[in-house]
């Protein structure tokens, strides 16, 4: 059984992605099988982008590790690290 989940990236992975956000249908519900997913439709520099050191991951606005489950209709967002100066 798949569901369907929105992905939204942010900022330079928003730019490495060529988009703001997708909807994305995935058989395995958690942060990791959104990645797997991804991982399938992405060009190597685009998924280097995603496994970059620093990124982080969201679900509904709370920063989530690869193992967090996911339901139908839930936001995935990717942020890229902070970068200050």
């Amino acid at each position: 059984m798949s569901i369907l989940v929105t992905v939204r990236f942010f900022a330079s992975l928003r730019e490495a992605l060529g988009c703001e956000s997708m909807r994305l249908e995935i058989a395995a519900a958690s942060v990791a099988g959104v990645r797997d997913a991804l991982a399938g439709t992405l060009t190597p520099t685009q998924r280097e982008a995603l496994a970059a050191p620093g990124v982080r991951v969201a679900v509904n606005e709370s920063l989530a590790q690869g193992e967090a489950a996911l339901k139908a209709g839930d936001e995935v967002a990717f942020l890229p690290p902070v970068t200050g100066g």
